[in-house]
């Protein structure tokens, strides 16, 4: 579901706000006039003023008591910013409106923070509802609404990979995708099979539920500097296949699309956003079962283009069905540069954590340029090496390549998983984010809730609206 919580925006703090928030500064003063003794209850409470730091204070009301939330806004970093945000957000959990007077700092970070944190994804009437409306008052009207297309963005990734499979399979994410608004082509099996899409359709043979390919197109109004194409992982669940994964990691792969949910989402934001720059969407959707139709480890499957490849893991599906959109990019759309995002490796999460992306790249202006853009979104990255002494890794005795490592000579299985990737993105600008640790939250804090996050959309809107 989108996010429930409202936002609007008024010229002044209205007199019978019954939840009002107000900044602090450092030194205790507040960021308008009160008819409280703002410093000296800051003091008594020993508040100083750091993000998320909140001091409620009970006020008279007509008929009744109202409450000031008196809030710290720490260094007004971004950073802290998201942090003060997030927090009265889910101090209001529950109560039909919160007025906000916003620090004066950047208003973005802080609008975008608000609102993640009011998002919940229930199924019937389960859990504490959100905060009904967001009153920004003496706010700029267009930031806060271009801060809340992107919250809404992030909100629409979460709700897709969120969604139990039981719901989602490829037609039901194509159809999801078509809602966008944006000119759409959809490759059903017929189709894969006579353009000749093998990896996609390997990978989705066990299923009673047949693979798509899923184009999402936009083009800006005025003249496009350059045209880019993000290619999605949309495996809308994922059993391993007949290299079947552990009970325990199993239970969470209805995310496993979470990198196709985000290309789905950014796609959608970017005419609100007036992004300068031509964008393509292509998501590879399949759902990976084990049945007597799956692909068998060591069978050798032919990809688009005509480049075979020896399944030794039907575990690592994630990179055929990738490699499959990848060739089609590289052939036939002539994009300036192509980006890859999917919960690729589980190894990426043992180097990186949960709390930052990996980037690997053959360009490195494109590295960089995606690594400021994570920066300045709060989507994290960290470049990572293509190792050429690892290419090895991904010889076959019977095709072209192999999908994963025979043995462990070399290990570094993001890397290797990423070098799979680069054979089949041509020799244009390339980059793959592996956002397997990111891609789904443990914990229930700050703009984060259980489940899928919603990682890369921020960062790629920020990329590609921004220039």
């Amino acid at each position: 579901m989108p996010i429930e919580t409202t936002a609007t925006v008024v010229a002044e703090v209205p007199d019978d706000a019954e939840l009002l928030a107000v900044p602090y500064a450092a030194d205790l003063s507040p960021g308008v006039e009160l008819p409280l003794p703002v410093s000296g209850l800051l003091a008594h409470y020993e508040a100083k003023g750091e993000a998320g730091e909140i001091v409620e204070v009970p006020v008279a009301r007509a008929g009744g008591v109202g409450r000031v939330l008196l809030y710290g806004v720490g260094d007004g970093s971004p950073k802290a910013l998201r942090t003060a945000a997030a927090g009265l957000t889910r101090r209001a959990r529950g109560r039909d409106t919160l007025t906000v007077v916003p620090p004066d700092a950047d208003l973005a970070p802080f609008v975008e923070a608000a609102l993640l944190a009011a998002y919940t994804f229930r199924i019937g009437g389960a859990g504490r509802k959100p905060v009904r409306e967001l009153v920004f008052a003496g706010a700029d009207e267009e930031r806060v609404r271009r801060a809340e297309t992107v919250a809404r963005a992030v909100a629409l990734a979460r709700d897709l990979a969120n969604t139990p499979s039981s719901v989602k399979n490829p037609a039901w994410l194509a159809e999801r995708a078509a809602e966008s608004g944006l000119p759409v082509k959809v490759w059903d099996e017929e189709e894969l099979r006579a353009e000749g899409f093998g990896g996609i359709l390997a990978v989705g043979r066990g299923s009673v539920s047949p693979p798509r390919l899923i184009q999402l197109s936009y083009t800006p109004e005025g003249p496009a500097d350059r045209h880019v194409v993000l290619v999605g992982k949309g495996i809308t669940f994922d059993s391993g296949g007949l290299s079947l994964k552990p009970t325990a990691n199993m239970k969470f792969q209805k995310t496993d699309m979470a990198g196709g949910a985000v290309v789905i989402a950014v796609l959608g934001a970017l005419a609100a956003l007036k992004a300068p720059v031509r964008v393509t969407g292509l998501i590879a959707a399949a759902e990976n079962m084990p049945s007597g139709t799956s692909q068998r480890p060591s069978d050798v499957i032919t990809h688009y283009g005509g480049r075979t490849v020896e399944v030794l893991n039907t575990d690592a599906e994630g990179r055929l069905v990738l490699a499959d959109a990848l060739a089609y990019a590289d052939a036939r759309l002539d994009p300036d540069a192509v980006v890859d995002i999917a919960t690729l490796t589980g190894a990426i999460t043992v180097a990186l954590g949960r709390n930052v992306g990996a980037v690997y790249s053959s360009d490195d202006l494109l590295a960089k340029q995606l690594v400021e853009a994570g920066q300045a979104a709060d989507d994290r990255l960290w470049r990572m090496p293509l190792i050429e002494d690892y290419t090895p890794a991904l010889e076959s005795s019977v095709a072209d390549l192999a999908n994963v490592e025979t043995g462990n000579t070399f290990g570094a299985g993001s890397i290797t998983a990423a070098l799979f990737l680069r054979e089949f993105a041509g020799e244009r600008p390339w980059a793959h984010l592996d956002i397997a640790g990111v891609g789904r939250s443990t914990v229930d804090e700050g703009v984060l809730t259980k489940g899928a996050t919603g990682f890369g959309v921020r960062l790629l809107l920020e990329w590609l609206a921004t220039g």
